[in-house]
């Protein structure tokens, strides 16, 4: 018997709103149909109108409150109801907090079959504004003008902007003056369906402890008209600029960054400081947006990793080797493992930096590499994984499993790989001890989390 679905498209609704998603849409139930709806909140009444329906759900969009949550506050930013770049500023920012607990609880219990393993609070900031130090901001010509903004919701279409509240200011600088000057100097947009014009992106990274400004402008192809007169017109309006960098994407993808990148004037990296540790930034390392929250997160699994200066420990996906120099400073030898050749250049660059000699990184799949580093004798005490959002490959999993170190630290930017991760490790011999959930991207619906396993 066919299942009919009970609202149709363009009803309206009056609905009570009862749950939140890990997006942060509200959750309200018609006759046992789950109706998503975002900016809604738990405990509203609201007037909504089915946007999309499917077998086992559907989507609706926020018309009119009739009764209103004490958690919902203004949102402070002029275009996010526009802007897809934060999900979550209507929400007032214990109630974000709450959220994102209450997300990593659900996934431990749904995914990774873990519903005792404890999950504390979440770490937030003092100030949950200006806290990002990269900004990447696409560019079009969109109705007879250059814009630069972020993409409305769910869309390729750019949302012009000259502010964004939760980047660092000297970013919004940047693409004020590189917006402006491309105006003035008639350089093309990149045009993505045509795949012609030249600028496709601009790129502003930010060094908190040592107020530096690296500028990287993205282009379609080798040619930047008029480039002497744009970057002497950046050096002049960002008086903290050390970097003005090109970097070549002539491939038609969503991906921002090409192969090719070459310094237009100034220095090859910009330079911060995280506890004390220095270290250089070139135009694609990745590093940690948010710094002060950085800064919590890698104390956390440092706590975790419970050294005491003898300890040999490995550090998959090392990145520029942010966790491995915070290891080092307490382990008797840290070894760093990452797939980006630039990125174990910058490692190795910033070891020296700060004087660590008891770090050794080396470019490959950590899945091929720390098996071959056990074959030449090197006995793991504590593996720490940094992944992307799509979790460890399995293959690593199994590797850690063979080497048994007596502790993993597991750092993760999306709590259901995490708790899939978990679960395959639980299997292999090892218990979660905790997680600690960290406020990296506040206003949006993303949380970090750094867990603790202990083989058993």
């Amino acid at each position: 018997m066919k299942q009919t679905v009970p609202v149709q498209k363009n009803e309206t609704l009056t609905v009570t709103i009862e749950d939140l998603t890990h997006d942060g849409s509200g959750v309200a139930k018609v006759k046992g149909y789950a109706l998503f709806i975002p900016q809604a909140l738990p405990g509203e009444k609201a007037e909504v109108k089915v946007v999309k329906t499917k077998k086992g759900y559907g989507f609706a969009r926020l018309i009119n409150l009739v009764d209103e949550s004490p958690n919902r506050v203004e949102p402070p930013c002029p275009i996010f109801h526009q802007c897809g770049g934060c999900q979550i500023q209507h929400m007032d920012y214990d109630a974000q907090l709450h959220m994102k607990q209450k997300q990593v609880r659900e996934v431990m219990t749904r995914i990774g079959k873990l519903p005792d393993v404890p999950v504390h609070p979440v770490v937030g900031m003092d100030e949950p504004w200006r806290y990002r130090n990269k900004s990447q901001v696409p560019v079009a010509f969109q109705q007879g003008e250059l814009v630069a903004g972020f993409y409305a919701k769910r869309s390729h279409h750019i949302v012009d902007m000259d502010e964004c509240i939760i980047q660092h200011k000297e970013n919004d600088l940047v693409v004020q003056t590189v917006k402006r000057l491309a105006k003035e100097l008639r350089i093309p947009a990149y045009n993505e369906e045509k795949h012609n014009g030249i600028l496709r992106h601009i790129v502003a990274r930010y060094g908190k402890t040592t107020d530096q400004v690296m500028v990287v402008l993205v282009t379609r192809g080798k040619k930047l008209p008029q480039k002497d007169e744009l970057i002497a017109g950046i050096r002049e309006a960002i008086p903290t600029v050390v970097s003005i960098v090109q970097n070549i994407n002539n491939e038609r993808t969503n991906v921002i960054f090409g192969k090719q990148t070459d310094v237009l004037w100034g220095e090859t990296y910009l330079y911060d400081e995280i506890n004390g540790i220095r270290f250089a930034i070139s135009a694609r390392s990745f590093y940690q947006v948010n710094p002060d929250q950085t800064n919590r997160l890698y104390q956390k699994a440092l706590d975790y990793a419970e050294l005491t200066g003898s300890e040999t420990v490995i550090d998959a996906y090392c990145g520029i080797g942010t966790i491995s120099l915070f290891l080092a400073q307490k382990a008797k030898h840290v070894y760093g493992v990452e797939i980006v050749p630039e990125a174990i250049t910058d490692a190795k660059r910033n070891a020296k930096l700060n004087h660590i000699d008891n770090a050794t990184f080396a470019v490959g799949e950590a899945e091929k590499v720390i098996p071959w580093w056990h074959a030449q004798g090197v006995t793991a005490d504590v593996i720490v994984v940094d992944p992307p959002r799509k979790g460890c490959d399995e293959a690593l999993l199994s590797t850690m499993l063979k080497m048994k170190p007596e502790r993993i630290v597991y750092v993760s930017c999306n709590p259901a790989t995490l708790a899939r991760d978990l679960r395959m490790l639980e299997d292999g011999g090892y218990r979660t001890k905790e997680v600690t959930p960290v406020d990296m991207f506040p206003q949006t619906n993303h949380v970090e989390c750094v867990a603790v396993l202990t083989l058993i």
